[in-house]
C-alpha cells in the first residue's frame, strides 16, 4: 500500500510540475525530508533566494520540506525520472544510487574538519559529485552535516564494546549497516520520519546522527545518552536531476551553480551556529553527553577500510583521500 501511495504521488507531481519552463520563468521543484527548523533547510531556502536574485526572478526554486514528497530514497527516484527537479539527501543515501559515494561512509575517514573540506571542495569531491550523472543525479555541492554519533534510550555507550546487542537505527546505507553490525549491534534501517515512534515503542534502542537532527526531530525526548564517538563525517548533497539539468540553458545552469556555492558558505555558518546551540540545549534537557573511548571504535571498524581497499575504484579513492595533504 505504501508503494502504491508513492506511485500515486509520483504521478500527481509529474502532472503538476513537469512543464514549468516558459519564456518568462523557469520553476524547479525541490523536495527534501528535513523539518523547517533544521539549519540545512534554512540553507536550502537561502539557495532558492539566491537563484531568484541571480536570475532577476527568471529562475524560481519551490521548496517542499518535511518529507512532503516522500522519503529521501523516494524523492531521489522522482528526481531520476524528472518528476521532481532537485533534492537534498545524505551522501549515504546517494551511495545506493552512485557507488563512488560509498567511500564517504567509511568510519574515521577524515583526519578532521579541515581535511574533510579539502576533500569535499577539491578534485576528489567534484569527481564524486559528477559520478552521479551516469545515474541521472547531478551533484552540485556538498553541505556540512557535521559528524554522526550514537544516541540511546537506556544503555549508555562508552566504548565500542557497549554497542553489542543494541538495535540501532541506521540509514538504508550499506556502509552504515556494516559498521553497526561490525561493532556487534543490530543495524536496523528505517526512514528518519519513523524513528521517533520506533524509539518510543522500543523497536530500536537508539540511532546515530548529528546534534541538529537529534534536536529538530525531538529525539532527545525519548533518548537519554548522546555518545560523541564521531564515527563518520557524512555530508549532505544538493542534487539536480539530469532530466531537468539538460533542459536548462547555460545561463540558468550558471545561476543555479552560483546559488549553490553561495548557499554552501551560508550553510556552514548556519551549521556551526546550530551545533553550538543544540549541544547546549541537549545538556539543558538532561541528556548525558559522553566523550567515549574513540580509539576502541576506530580499531573495531578498521576491517571496513581493509575490505574497501580491495575494490579497484573505491580502494583508489580511499587511498587518495587518506593521503591528501598528508605531511
Amino acid at each position: 500500500m505504501k508503494r502504491i501511495g508513492f506511485l500515486l504521488v509520483a504521478v500527481w507531481i509529474s502532472l503538476a510540475f513537469s512543464c514549468q519552463k516558459n519564456a518568462q520563468q523557469t520553476t524547479i521543484i525541490l523536495g527534501h525530508s528535513l523539518p523547517t527548523a533544521h539549519p540545512v533547510h534554512n540553507a536550502i531556502m537561502y539557495f532558492a533566494d539566491q537563484a531568484f536574485a541571480n536570475s532577476d526572478g527568471k529562475l524560481q526554486i519551490k521548496v517542499y520540506p518535511n518529507s512532503q514528497l516522500g522519503s529521501e530514497r523516494e524523492v531521489l527516484e522522482l528526481v531520476q525520472i524528472g518528476s521532481v527537479g532537485m533534492t537534498k539527501v545524505s551522501a549515504g543515501t546517494m551511495a545506493n544510487f552512485s557507488p563512488k559515494y560509498r567511500v564517504l561512509g567509511v568510519p574515521y575517514l577524515f583526519r578532521g574538519e579541515e581535511h574533510a573540506w579539502d576533500v569535499l571542495e577539491g578534485e576528489i569531491g567534484r569527481e564524486i559529485l559528477d559520478s552521479g550523472q551516469e545515474y541521472l543525479l547531478n551533484g552540485l555541492v556538498f553541505y556540512d552535516a557535521g559528524s554522526r554519533s550514537f544516541y540511546t534510550k537506556d544503555v549508555p555507550i562508552r566504548t565500542a564494546e557497549d554497542v553489542k546487542g543494541l538495535k540501532l537505527r541506521v540509514m538504508n546505507d550499506q556502509m552504515a549497516i556494516e559498521m553497526v553490525n561490525l561493532l556487534g549491534g543490530s543495524a536496523t534501517p528505517m526512514s528518519f520520519g519513523e524513528l521517533y515512534t520506533a524509539l518510543q515503542q522500543g523497536v530500536v534502542d537508539g540511532a546515530e546522527n548529528n546534534a541538529p537532527s537529534v534536536v529538530s526531530s525531538n529525539h532527545y525526548e525519548v533518548c537519554n545518552y548522546y555518545t560523541l564517538d564521531r564515527h563518520t563525517m557524512l555530508p549532505d548533497v544538493l542534487v539536480v536531476g539530469m532530466t531537468v539539468w539538460e533542459k536548462l540553458d547555460d545561463k540558468e545552469k550558471s545561476w543555479l551553480m552560483e546559488a549553490a556555492k553561495a548557499s554552501l558558505v551560508e550553510e556552514k555558518k548556519l551549521w556551526r551556529k546550530a551545533v553550538e546551540s543544540d549541544m547546549k540545549f541537549l545538556r539543558e534537557q538532561g541528556m548525558e553527553i559522553i566523550e567515549p573511548d574513540a580509539d576502541s571504535f576506530r580499531e573495531a571498524t578498521k576491517p571496513m577500510k581493509d575490505r574497501l581497499r580491495a575494490n579497484p575504484v573505491l580502494g583508489d579513492l580511499l587511498d587518495r583521500i587518506e593521503n591528501l595533504n598528508k605531511s
